[in-house]
């Protein structure tokens, strides 16, 4: 240290500061402090400065340039210059105290130098380096090669740890820490990193070694490496490579084995005739097929000539394709017959290779596909279907005999003119284009179309046609729908009729039910009025008033029974009648009723067969039919009626069962109808000629009784053409009897003893006791059979029993049988205003109501006639 004292800064200083001046001792001590260091005076005078002006300077390693032994020499020094006060304060001077550093500093520097020339060194280095100080392994020094293969740069500062936390778990940190705390170094090659946790790997060689200080502490790690992914690879790839040959030999050698096996046992195993054969014929080797086929032993073919096997039809042609082999030709899809140990044949398909002097044979056998192509032809000739090949562009190529069959072309015909030719042209446009989208979509189609027969008939054929895989062709399959379209028709007339019937059933039900109620009003109408009449009461004019009365009744009587007749509940009594008899006799009736302007021509066979008929309802039916044609020609024209036999084939118009029936037929030339009235023409209550002109019953009651008899009817007519009214009556096999009349007074001749008379409602039980006992009978009176019953049972007598039918509780039938179980031979006649039988036994005497004393008076006459009816 020095002290610089006073104006001139003088030099006071110690021994080791002497040691500083060298040559400057002793004669600096007491000198001014500018004249003992002129030469570094100016790098010091601004610190000297500052610390006169009052400020404390300290300065380390300051480099200054001294003349102290003679000669220039550059030194460093770290000093601190405080200022000295005087007693009153001031500065009066400096305090310096100093060390000479210039060997430390020239120490460091060359360490510097050494430590970048280490550094310039390791960074030429092709490998990647790096020096870690401290416990936490902080980056001191990183070169190039280590920045690229890291994949990072920010390393100088940080701790490996914090720069490589990706890296975590693949061993390397821990490795580090073991080198730098165990003090030991350590050698790894091929060890994998993935960085940034990517799936690629790596590979490294590297080393690490403790870095140690003066006194062999460790304070640091040495890394040192080189990648080694590249060359860890390719011996890698060498290694899988031989690896890789090893086992390519060892597969190949294991394959040769199996082939051989395989080709062992295919041999063996095989269903195909395998062989070997000479080319002059002979087997050399077969395999075990030949016998399972052929039934020859081994030994036995391959001592055999091949051709004294072949079916005597196909030597030529085996001998043929032999000579091909010998020529070095191969033979493929060969066919013959091979004789088999049994006696039969088998059809064998061969492939044969000649090589080297040798022919390899392999035979397949197609005896079932032969056999099954021989069923093929012959389904094929035999089939009732039409079937064929044909193309897109409108030709066929092969048909079967069935087209001649059922259509009488030829196979020339068919195959030499354009499939089109002989399609309906109104169904030409529908097959094209079912095949136009069969040949789209390779899917099979269905249609129908009508081809025409050489006959000249359209015949309907349904289709089943399926596409080749040539795109080219397909096969048709058509079955002649003729029968199958009748049965359709008569299925859909079926359908019809019984809607029709179920249509007219309801219908009826409602007509039969009211025709019942009216009947019940009109007995004991009809029936007192008619009384009346017989017995002349009154005055001229009540007499014709009772006249007119009854008149209205019995048109109104009539209408019930049309009623009946269509609901076909009329009680019918069908006997054999003589047509031309029936007919000739209204003839006169029919010309009356239509009147002069329509002329009326009668047309019966000669040989008309008796028709089975009620033929007071069909004298209605025809009379009917007359007026109905009478107003459809108000301008006059000519009413027909004809009748003749007819033969009713199936399908016939009549939709009967095919048999023998009477077609009896009016026809008009009037007005005609259209298809609309004509089927609404036998609804009942349906009319076309104005309110008040009809009732609307005259067909419907036609048809009513035809049906109820077992006939049919149908209708032709069309505007302005005039109508034909056709009905078809089975024929009777009876014969045609004569009937003669009963007198209604025969029955009050045979009147005697007492009559039971049994009916629920009480106006028609008293005008029929009043009709009995004008025939002489004395009346019981019972409002029903329960209280018949109880008379009877109490003690009353009868002879005869007249009552009604349907009554609430106990039916009349079921009285009838309950009285004739004691009175056997009791006479008893039903009468009901239904037209049913339900429940009425056959050997009762039925009248229906409304019915007059004349009526009431014939049934009981032919009654009582009649014995045996009742007994």
């Amino acid at each position: 240290m020095f002290v610089a004292w006073g104006e001139d800064l003088c030099f006071l200083y110690n021994d080791p500061y002497a040691e500083i001046l060298g040559a400057k001792h002793p004669q600096a001590l007491g000198a001014p402090f500018q004249d003992v260091w002129r030469e570094i005076w100016p790098d010091i005078e601004p610190f000297i400065d500052a610390a006169l002006a009052g400020d404390a300077v300290f300065h380390e390693n300051l480099p200054l340039l001294m003349n102290r032994k003679g000669h220039e020499e550059q030194t460093w020094f770290t000093f601190s210059y405080s200022p000295v006060r005087d007693d009153e304060g001031q500065i009066a001077g400096m305090f310096c105290t100093c060390a000479e550093t210039t060997a430390q500093v020239l120490a460091e520097r060359q360490k510097d130098e050494i430590q970048e020339r280490q550094r310039q060194m390791l960074q030429q280095m092709p490998g990647f380096v790096a020096m870690l100080s401290g416990p936490d392994l902080i980056f001191t020094y990183v070169n190039d090669a280590y920045v690229a293969i890291s994949e990072r740069a920010d390393f100088l500062g940080r701790r490996f740890r914090d720069v490589f936390a990706d890296i975590a778990g693949q061993g390397f940190h821990e490795l580090f820490e073991e080198v730098f705390h165990s003090g030991e170094g350590v050698v790894r090659r091929g060890m994998e990193l993935r960085l940034h946790g990517r799936q690629d790997v790596q590979y490294v060689d590297f080393v690490l070694e403790p870095i140690r200080d003066d006194k062999g502490s460790v304070t640091g790690v040495f890394v040192g490496g080189y990648e080694t992914t590249e060359v860890y690879q390719g011996s890698e790839s060498l290694r899988q490579s031989n690896a890789l040959l090893r086992q390519l030999n060892a597969d190949l050698e294991r394959q040769d084995l199996e082939r051989a096996r395989e080709r062992q046992l295919t041999w063996e195993v095989s269903s195909d005739l395998l062989a070997i054969a000479t080319p002059d014929g002979r087997f050399a080797s077969v395999n075990p097929a030949w016998t399972a086929t052929l039934g020859w032993p081994a030994e036995h073919v391959t001592s055999t000539q091949l051709l004294e096997f072949l079916h005597p039809d196909d030597v030529q042609r085996s001998h043929a394709a032999l000579q091909r082999l010998r020529e070095g030709e191969p033979v493929l899809r060969f066919e013959n017959r091979y004789a088999h140990a049994d006696g039969g044949w088998r059809w064998l398909s061969w492939v044969a290779v000649p090589v080297d002097n040798k022919i390899y044979c392999s035979g397949r056998d197609v005896t079932a596909e032969k056999e099954a192509e021989a069923e093929r032809d012959r389904l094929w000739t035999l089939s009732e279907d039409m079937l064929a090949r044909a193309d897109y562009a409108g030709k066929m190529s092969a048909v079967n005999p069935a087209w001649t069959q059922v259509l009488g072309w030829s196979q020339h015909e068919l195959l030499t003119n354009p499939y089109a030719d002989i399609i309906h042209a109104e169904d030409v446009p529908g097959t094209v284009a079912a095949l136009q989208q069969m040949g789209r979509t390779g899917q099979p189609t269905r249609f129908e179309n009508r081809i025409l027969a050489k006959t000249g008939e359209w015949k309907p054929i349904g289709w089943t046609v399926s596409p080749e895989p040539d795109n080219v062709n397909f096969i048709a399959i058509g079955r002649d729908m003729t029968q199958y379209k009748a049965r359709e028709r008569e299925l859909e007339h079926a359908q019809d009729a019984l809607r029709q019937s179920q249509k007219m059933e309801a219908m009826g039900s409602l007509t039969g039910g009211v025709a019942h109620d009216f009947n019940n009003l009109l007995t004991p109408i009809i029936g007192s009025l008619d009384m009346l009449v017989r017995r002349g009461l009154g005055n001229e004019r009540e007499r014709r008033m009772i006249d007119g009365a009854l008149q209205s009744a019995d048109r109104a009587k009539t209408l019930v029974q049309r009623l009946l007749a269509f609901a076909r509940r009329q009680p019918l009594q069908p006997v054999a009648v003589d047509l031309r008899r029936l007919v000739n006799g209204m003839a006169g009736l029919i010309g009356s009723t239509v009147g002069p302007k329509i002329n009326v021509n009668v047309e019966l066979a000669d040989d008309l067969p008796p028709a089975n008929a009620d033929p007071n309802q069909l004298e209605m039916a025809i009379l009917n039919l007359g007026v109905n044609a009478r107003d459809a020609m108000p301008d006059g024209g000519t009413l027909v009626i004809a009748a003749k036999a007819e033969q009713v084939q199936r399908e016939h118009r009549s939709r009967l069962k095919p048999g023998d029936y009477v077609r009896l037929s009016v026809t008009d030339t009037g007005v005609g109808m259209d298809d609309t009235t004509r089927a609404r023409a036998i609804e009942p209550f349906f009319s076309t000629k104005g309110v008040g002109k009809g009732t609307g019953l005259g067909l419907s009651m036609v048809h009513g009784l035809v049906a109820q008899l077992g006939g049919g009817l149908a209708i032709e007519s069309a505007p302005n053409q005039g109508t034909t009214v056709h009905f078809w009556l089975p024929i009777s096999s009876e014969q045609v009897q004569n009937q003669d009349d009963a007198d209604g007074a025969s029955a009050s001749s045979r009147a005697r003893g007492v009559a039971m008379l049994v009916d629920d409602e009480d106006l028609v039980r008293m005008s029929t006791a009043d009709m009995l006992i004008d025939f002489g009978y004395d009346v019981i009176e019972a409002s029903s059979a329960e209280e018949a019953l109880k008379l009877v049972r109490g003690g009353a007598k009868a002879d005869l029993l007249v009552t009604d039918h349907l009554m609430p509780g106990m039916s009349g039938a079921e009285l009838a049988h309950e009285l004739r179980s004691t009175m056997p031979n009791l006479p008893v006649l039903v009468v009901s205003g239904y037209a049913e039988a339900d429940g009425m036994p056959s050997d009762l005497q039925r009248l229906t109501k409304p019915f007059r004393n004349t009526e009431l008076a014939e049934s009981l006459d032919r009654l009582l006639r009649e014995p045996a009816a009742h007994q």
